[in-house]
């Protein structure tokens, strides 16, 4: 409970007479796996790596949880691979949402409206993938680097800015300037709003490559990488460009056993995204850093791989 009031759960669940199940530090796909059946966990919420390695351990021993049927996502986005995976082999609704400490802690939440209950599966799941709509009390826009307010056509993106009753007005003994813009907070991510509300994060602000003047989303390429079915895990990071600025450098850890190479993996992108966002390079490491609360640690990587060259030509 020591991160963000672990989402709120801890609140929500005895409001509701809900029974409260922490599983302390066993994380591991076992661990988790053999608590969730022992206490019959019917809902519970994590980062994604959390889930990958619950996924994972159950795929190898070919195992079905027989009473969790809601997994909340949040921390950062869920790859469409791992969603699929939940859905289609586990039987696990996968339900997105995104906040920051500076929320208090959940801004947004993934439920449908009634409207969307008729649409075909695919829609369904490309509207699960978004980060949600925000919860009552809570405002949110997106704007360009200048501050202009931005449409909410579910495809420009921008720098995502949030208000409400308990968003942050200041931090604690801050003798620095307000972190607020007329009003609003700047939350370091960028993404989309569509026309119903739901936002949809594209990256962190200072995960964006910037390569030759446009923006190359990691997010975006982390989950085309994940798709392969010799990847476990992924990880992009920009990486200095005498021409472009940037050049994305992906990190991906293999399936055991899997063999697949550098050419493999840049080819499977043909086609997904367009090919001047492609990877310039693939290194492939055993594990990639985490954070104490699971994410992902880009500031790791970039530090790791600060003076990497990339391939000319």
């Amino acid at each position: 409970m020591f991160h963000v009031n672990a989402w709120g759960i801890p609140y929500a669940a005895p409001i509701v007479g809900a029974k409260l199940v922490f599983p302390g530090p066993g994380l591991d796909g076992k661990s988790l796996y053999e608590l969730f059946e022992g206490e019959r966990v019917d809902s519970s919420a994590g980062v994604p790596t959390v889930w990958l390695g619950l996924v994972q351990y159950m795929q190898q021993h070919k195992l079905r949880l027989t009473t969790l049927r809601v997994a909340t996502v949040g921390g950062a986005a869920c790859p469409a691979s791992l969603m699929r995976a939940m859905r289609d082999e586990f039987g696990i609704r996968v339900l997105h949402g995104w906040g920051m400490t500076e929320t208090s802690p959940v801004a947004t939440l993934g439920t449908p409206k009634a409207k969307h209950l008729d649409l075909a599966p695919e829609q369904r799941f490309a509207l699960a993938l978004k980060q949600g709509r925000p919860l009552f009390g809570v405002e949110m826009k997106i704007v360009d680097a200048a501050g202009n307010g931005l449409p909410n056509d579910g495809v420009t993106t921008g720098n995502i800015l949030v208000r409400g009753p308990w968003v942050i007005r200041d931090y604690f003994r801050n003798d620095g300037p307000s972190p607020l813009l007329d009003g609003w907070f700047p939350t370091g991510d960028v993404g989309s709003i569509d026309a119903d509300g739901y936002m949809q994060i594209t990256d962190r602000s200072k995960d964006v490559i910037k390569s030759g003047g446009e923006w190359i989303s990691s997010i975006d390429l982390e989950n085309v990488a994940m798709g392969h079915p010799g990847v476990r895990e992924a990880a992009v990071i920009g990486i200095a460009h005498p021409k472009w600025n940037e050049r994305p450098l992906l990190i991906a850890v293999r399936h055991a056993g899997a063999n697949v190479t550098r050419e493999q993996l840049l080819a499977f992108y043909q086609g997904k995204v367009a090919s001047w966002m492609v990877p310039d390079d693939v290194v492939f490491v055993d594990e990639l850093p985490h954070t104490a609360t699971g994410k992902l640690s880009k500031k790791t990587l970039r530090e790791t791989y600060r003076e990497y060259r990339l391939p000319t030509g």
